[in-house]
């Protein structure tokens, strides 16, 4: 996790090695070293290399082909990608491709936002965020957006 600026620096510098474009090949192609220079970690380079592979072998389709998938599939075929996980997929199912039922269960800010919108004495558990999750389909994300609101407010 990083600063907004640090993050801001390190894209500036990686995205000058390329010249302002990057390609799954260029990414494969160039050298550990000079991208531990921009500033990334060694895990970070270990997974923009596996999302490129993944990229050229299919695994990964580009971003207007994952629009054919279904989220479950989208969801299977991104986290086999080194450093991606199921709340990354879901925050780009809902941000970037828009669709409108998907539900963080595993989300802190939805949990909070569940614990006081609906005044539970605890933090719900993932199951019972789904559980409760079920009666806000097909628009789930609409429910995520207005619990992550709700987890920001001063309830005192």
């Amino acid at each position: 996790q990083l600063s907004t600026k640090a993050a801001g620096a390190i894209h500036k510098r990686v995205n000058a090695l390329f010249n302002g474009t990057i390609s799954p090949q260029s990414l494969l192609d160039i050298s550990t070293e000079k991208l531990r220079e921009a500033g990334l970690s060694k895990s970070k380079i270990l997974a923009v290399q596996d999302l490129a592979a993944r990229t050229m072998d299919g695994t990964v389709p580009g971003l207007h082909a994952l629009n054919l998938y279904e989220d479950d599939e989208i969801i299977e075929r991104l986290c086999a990608v080194r450093g991606v996980g199921r709340w990354t997929v879901e925050m780009m199912l809902i941000f970037r491709l828009g669709r409108p039922n998907v539900l963080p269960v595993a989300d802190l800010g939805i949990r909070k936002g569940y614990h006081f919108a609906y005044r539970t004495t605890a933090l719900p558990s993932k199951s019972e965020l789904t559980e409760a999750g079920q009666h806000w389909e097909p628009y789930r994300s609409v429910a995520s957006w207005y619990l992550w609101r709700a987890s920001e407010l001063d309830w005192s």
